[in-house]
């Protein structure tokens, strides 16, 4: 699976100080799938990935690794 997404996933949550807790509240998903997309062993769906890079106003290509 695609770790890259996972390392992006956690370097911005880190960044901006928020808990897996509160993501996944803001997400509207459990703390467990949090946990399991940080560390590579499931991704997300697309209206999931849509919402990340919403909340954290970054790309859908940047979370996937294909541009810095």
């Amino acid at each position: 699976m695609n770790t890259i997404f996972g390392e992006r996933l956690k370097e911005l949550r880190i960044d901006r100080r928020i808990g897996q807790v509160e993501f996944a509240k803001a997400l509207g998903v459990s703390k467990g799938i949090i946990s399991l997309w940080e560390n590579g062993l499931r991704e997300p769906k697309l209206s999931n990935l849509i919402a990340i890079s919403a909340y954290f106003k970054v790309t859908i290509d940047y979370l996937a690794g294909l541009e810095d």
